[in-house]
């Protein structure tokens, strides 16, 4: 075994993955914009963009990167849910994954969706082929690296995908369960303080999904921008504990992360999970089922009812 080392981060890969390009930079959750510039041409290595803008990448990606659009690839169509085993299959198949496929995610908006995408692979046991590139396609465009607008074909695979792993989603009877205190586990709420308070239902120019605003009562609020760089990347292993120590979370009890609809609190499952180690699971029904739901405690400090009143 080697290790390799970047800025805040120490992982440990194998021989194998080091002979990606001569030489590593990669970490196991994490690679950097001039690792993967060395590795465009791998054929091990597959990258794929996830963007809230879904019309962002044909206006120009990373060359080589294939599309990934949230509203269509990483749901399921009939139900409010997670992409389906054998569509996300097809999907992989067609993109040319396979079992020993170096998987890189990136996007906009400091790679919120692309840690959504992240997750959704985690669920289907890709997990450990799974990178994110470190400061998405901010730092990307930041640095004037190449953009292409020309879509990349790929032989197909023959992969296939265990069934789900329920180990890392967080459904509704678990977050009610913790916030009847039931359950000794963390709630972070990695909304604003303005959110999180009750202040807004929905970020600015967002849509309200929510009846109700506030918060599930335990959940402490460690806003998910407060782990990353001006730059987009993340923050150092040693920043990052702290930040979530302060709040009483230091991996000693298991860990729920929630947002509104389950993709910015996935960002904070990445940082907690694949950097940090940390036993933690997503809930992707988040504040818009919650605070939804008839019958459940509610913390309101700001002490709105209804629509902001």
């Amino acid at each position: 075994m080697t290790t390799i080392t970047k800025p805040g981060i120490i992982a440990t890969t194998t021989l194998a993955a080091l002979l990606l390009a001569g030489q590593a930079s990669a970490s196991d959750a994490l690679v950097d914009a001039d690792w993967l510039q060395k590795n465009l041409d791998n054929p091990k290595v597959r990258v794929f963009e996830v963007s809230v803008d879904t019309g962002v990448y044909e206006r120009g990606h990373i060359p080589g990167a294939l599309n990934i659009n949230w509203h269509r690839d990483l749901v399921d169509k009939e139900r409010r849910d997670i992409a389906k085993k054998e569509d996300f299959e097809k999907l992989l198949q067609a993109s040319g994954v396979d079992k020993d496929t170096t998987i890189i995610l990136y996007g906009d908006n400091n790679n919120w969706f692309a840690a959504w995408g992240a997750w959704i692979f985690e669920t289907y046991g890709l997990g450990q082929q799974v990178k994110l590139l470190d400061g998405g396609r901010k730092l990307w465009e930041a640095k004037g690296l190449p953009i292409d607008t020309a879509a990349k074909e790929q032989t197909p695979t023959t992969l296939a995908l265990p069934e789900r792993d329920t180990a890392i989603r967080a459904r509704f009877t678990d977050v009610v369960a913790v916030a009847e205190g039931k359950h000794d586990i963390k709630l972070i709420d990695i909304r604003s303080a303005d959110e999180y308070s009750g202040k807004i239902f929905a970020p600015e120019g967002v849509k309200e999904l929510s009846v109700r605003a506030g918060h599930i009562p335990g959940a402490v609020n460690v806003p998910w921008g407060s782990i990353v760089n001006q730059d987009g990347t993340f923050k150092s292993v040693d920043e990052i504990k702290k930040i979530y120590a302060d709040k009483g979370v230091d991996g000693s009890a298991p860990i729920i992360t929630y947002c509104r609809i389950g993709e910015r609190s996935s960002h904070t499952w990445f940082a907690l999970k694949k950097i940090l180690g940390y036993d933690v699971k997503n809930y992707d029904g988040s504040w818009t089922e919650y605070g939804n739901a008839v019958g459940v405690p509610i913390s309101n400090p700001s002490g709105t009812v209804w629509t902001g009143k």
